[in-house]
């Protein structure tokens, strides 16, 4: 099986970013997509979210936010179907240089971040509109959750609330994916017994991000994570270049 290493270590990955270490699954399809097209890259790993989200929403199924979830996810409904039909007339580096995009601008956002002054409400209008965001953004390289944050971080929910919602969000808006990947033709390739073992390693990645969140700073581990993505990022988008000036690129 092509890239079975790579993709097994990102399958670990996915898992342990919803066993805690959330800010980890945003490394993956920027990851592989040095190697592969981005959308077969989400497309590959998809399962693997699937199952792994359901653990995350039965581990925090008392604690998540109604009004917030009724905002949010229509909106990231809206947006995987803008991101279905605009994919297929979408170049490969564009796709990259999207993907790329979206690391580089979550990095900046963490690294220039402050505290809300004050407590803002769950306001329908930027709610729909980070919800597309993150819909179009999680569609293509399961990078939904920067946006997500934007809308839900100033709202400064207690923190078991913010993560419930989070999960109860991908586990429908990842479910919602399905249709799209399917239309575009991205499960036909699909090997069940690679994607068999990707949902084992998901899963051993769940419970080993319990374990792993217990004894990293959330400081450390943050810091590592961006330093990993602006890289990873920084190389996709030379990538996205290179592919838009190369001959017959």
């Amino acid at each position: 099986m092509e890239h079975l290493i790579p993709l097994l270590l990102a399958a670990f990955v996915v898992g342990m970013s919803k066993g805690g270490l959330a800010a980890a699954a945003a490394l993956t399809v920027p990851a592989l997509a040095l190697m592969m097209n981005p959308v077969q890259a989400a497309a590959v790993l998809l399962p693997v979210y699937i199952v792994t989200d359901w653990v995350g929403v039965w581990l925090y199924r008392r604690h998540w936010s109604g009004r917030n979830l009724a905002i949010l996810v229509p909106g990231m409904l809206a947006g995987t179907v803008i991101a279905t039909l605009v994919i297929p007339f979408t170049p490969e580096w564009a796709l990259l240089a999207v993907t790329g995009g979206i690391g580089l601008w979550y990095v900046a956002r963490r690294w220039t971040a402050r505290a809300p002054d004050a407590q803002a409400g769950a306001a329908v209008g930027p709610g729909l509109f980070w919800g597309v965001l993150t819909g179009i953004a999680s569609f293509i390289t399961h990078s939904g959750s920067p946006p997500a944050q934007a809308y839900l971080m100033p709202q400064q929910l207690g923190r078991l609330t913010f993560a419930g919602t989070i999960a109860i969000a991908f586990a429908i808006g990842n479910l919602a994916k399905l249709p799209g990947y399917w239309a575009l033709g991205q499960l036909d390739a699909l090997d069940l017994r690679l994607t068999a073992l990707l949902v084992v390693s998901g899963i051993a990645g769940t419970f080993a991000g319990r374990v792993v969140t217990g004894r990293l700073s959330d400081d450390q581990y943050r810091r590592v994570i961006e330093l990993l993505l602006l890289v990873l990022s920084l190389l996709l988008l030379g990538k996205a270049g290179w592919s838009l000036i190369r001959p017959g690129g």
